[in-house]
């Protein structure tokens, strides 16, 4: 089953609003034990992400540069533009990074991996079509895509896309799931029908890796490319 960013986001949100003060954004961090709130306006559009990261530049930037009044030579205060000026901001709209990286609830689990991976974020504010805050998805859910069980794992394999999704014959397959890497052997009729079972596998949810060690009576991949050329 296609896993979505809906079925694993969180939906019950903390989130803060632009002239929300430091202090109150770090209490609703701590209290909620979370690593990052989105800010929204009036309407729950989102306007940015403010993390724990960027509470902590204010607190490095202190240490490094403010302690007994000193202040940082113009050289340092260049080299640090973004940093400085979250180091100075006391307000989510100066804390925040902007724009927030979003992702629709109908995305594929795989591809908000692969946006968080695309945007280094540990974390994705999901979004209605008109921008407003409906979730947050981190990468701790998209992980626990990978806890299901290995029986499970294999059951979803043997039913969902071998015996439905395929319309072929797969009596001839036997499926092993250990520790989330399923070894597909055995045979079916056609080699091109094992490069389909193998790819549906890799999209089963859980599924960490694919050994493939099936076997088939006709290779009609070959017959293809011998047509292709004549």
């Amino acid at each position: 089953m296609r896993m979505t960013v809906a079925d694993v986001m969180t939906t019950e949100v903390v989130a803060v609003t632009a002239p929300t003060p430091f202090k109150d954004i770090a209490e609703a961090l701590i209290t909620g034990g979370i690593s990052a709130v989105p800010v929204v306006d009036e309407d729950r559009h989102v306007l940015g992400m403010v993390s724990e990261a960027d509470l902590l530049r204010k607190e490095e930037f202190r240490e490094q540069f403010y302690r007994e009044g000193y202040r940082p030579p113009l050289r340092a205060r260049l080299r640090h533009p973004k940093g400085r000026q979250k180091a100075e901001g006391d307000t989510a709209a100066e804390l925040m990074t902007s724009p927030a990286v979003t992702v629709s609830p109908q995305a594929s689990a795989v591809a908000a991996a692969r946006l968080m991976d695309a945007h280094d974020v540990k974390r994705l504010a999901v979004v209605d079509p008109d921008d407003r805050l409906l979730g947050i998805v981190s990468r701790r859910d998209l992980v626990k895509l990978f806890l299901r069980g290995d029986g499970e794992i294999a059951a979803e394999v043997r039913d969902d896309i071998l015996d439905r999704a395929l319309w072929v014959e797969t009596s001839g397959v036997q499926v092993e799931v250990e520790h989330g890497v399923v070894t597909l052997s055995g045979w079916m009729e056609r080699r091109s029908e094992t490069a389909i079972a193998v790819r549906m596998t890799r999209r089963v949810n859980g599924v960490v890796d694919v050994v493939d060690k099936l076997t088939w009576k006709h290779d009609d991949v070959v017959d293809m490319t011998v047509w292709g050329g004549a």
